[in-house]
């Protein structure tokens, strides 16, 4: 059979398979058990493509100068298709989700197209925009947050109960993690770029260095290098690290309900990190420091969760989390490479705000029964989680 012929049946096949559930209905409508896993398997392929075409696109950032038609941003693009048609399926058909997740679907994914234009108007104005903290790219993160949130809400509502819907589960939390993490990664690109420059090898194009001398209207000079490469305050990193990370990885291990599954989360993640920088070095692109300091404050909340008193559990698990990552990230900073370190009394006020957090956080599981059963629990329990959480 010739390959043209072979697609076409294929794609009549997929089309007779799917055009029945093409109905109009309400969110939380019945969604038959291959219909589920086909629309969660689309979110799972659409948020790969997104983490691959980002964790490209800022290595090529560090080295060239912007391009709307950049591979990764294309790639990027093939992943947001994705992500508009399952939002699209959500939203009419009213399968595979309950109305809070579609709202935030919803929501998010109309946050984020919004951003893009306004971010690429932002670039023509404003020029470069090199750093991943400006308002046009935070918009990204956040419609891409309430996405993932309301995807992570489907799936923990919706799927049945075993090793399956764990491991999803898990990975939409390395998902989010990612997403939450992602402009952190400027300041970590941004050390070996200051290290780059010192050795007198740049890694960055010299008309990028000179389109960045030029905006900020100074030479070509180290001042400049680590203007461009850490544009914020050091204090920034390790308050993010301590504050943003870490209250992901709270959820991340309630909700999933398995020991040491926030340890898991961020390893996952620092994993894939340690993968992808050595194949964007070996096509001559920037590298960057990986966080592997955020492991240990992943294991401190593990252990925290041996706590049953949620308030208990809350301050004494902040406490141990913010010397964990204070602790982890010194060390990195003397033995690999790291962001700068800042003083303890910053530290503070990360795990104080993280207490915060966290405490907020107890209350907003349990009010919203978001809390997953725990191991040994009895297994029907998960039958009234689910039905109680739905509006």
């Amino acid at each position: 059979m010739k390959p043209a012929a072979s697609l076409r049946r294929r794609a009549a096949a997929v089309a007779g398979w799917a055009l029945p559930y093409w109905t109009r209905g309400e969110a939380g409508r019945e969604t038959p058990a291959d219909l589920f896993r086909v629309l969660y398997l689309g979110w799972l392929a659409a948020f790969v493509l997104k983490v691959l075409g980002a964790s490209w696109d800022v290595s090529w950032h560090f080295k060239w100068l912007r391009d709307d038609l950049a591979p990764p941003h294309l790639l990027n693009s093939v992943g947001t298709v994705v992500v508009v048609a399952l939002t699209i399926v959500h939203v009419y058909t009213g399968y595979g989700v309950d109305r809070t997740a579609q709202r935030l679907i919803q929501w998010g994914t109309g946050t984020f197209l919004v951003a893009v234009p306004l971010d690429l108007i932002n670039h023509r104005v404003n020029g470069l925009d090199i750093t991943s903290w400006s308002p046009s790219h935070m918009l990204l993160y956040i419609g891409t947050f309430f996405m993932i949130c309301g995807v992570i809400r489907g799936w923990f509502l919706g799927a049945p109960p075993g090793r399956m819907r764990t491991l999803v589960l898990g990975g939409l939390f390395v998902f989010m993690f990612e997403n939450v993490w992602f402009p952190a990664q400027h300041q970590e690109y941004g050390v070996f770029g200051i290290k780059a420059w010192d050795a007198g090898k740049p890694e960055a194009e010299p008309i990028l260095l000179q389109f960045a001398a030029d905006q900020m209207g100074r030479p070509v000079d180290r001042g400049m290098v680590v203007d461009f490469s850490l544009p914020v305050p050091d204090e920034v990193y390790p308050l993010y690290g301590v504050v943003a990370a870490m209250i992901v990885l709270v959820f991340a291990r309630a909700m999933i309900g398995r020991a040491f599954a926030a340890t898991a989360v961020a390893a996952t993640y620092v994993v894939y990190r340690s993968l992808i920088w050595p194949l964007l070095a070996v096509a001559d692109f920037p590298r960057s420091a990986v966080p592997f300091f955020l492991i240990a404050g992943a294991l401190a909340i593990d252990l925290a969760f041996l706590v049953r008193i949620p308030v208990l559990r809350a301050l004494a698990g902040s406490l141990v989390a913010t010397l964990a990552v204070d602790l982890a990230l010194r060390s990195q900073n003397i033995w690999l490479e790291s962001p700068p370190v800042v003083s303890p009394v910053t530290m503070a006020i990360g795990g104080t705000a993280l207490a915060a957090l966290w405490l907020g956080g107890e209350w907003f599981l349990g009010r919203f029964r978001l809390r997953a059963i725990e191991e040994g629990e009895p297994q029907a329990m998960v039958a009234v989680v689910r039905a109680t959480a739905t509006p």
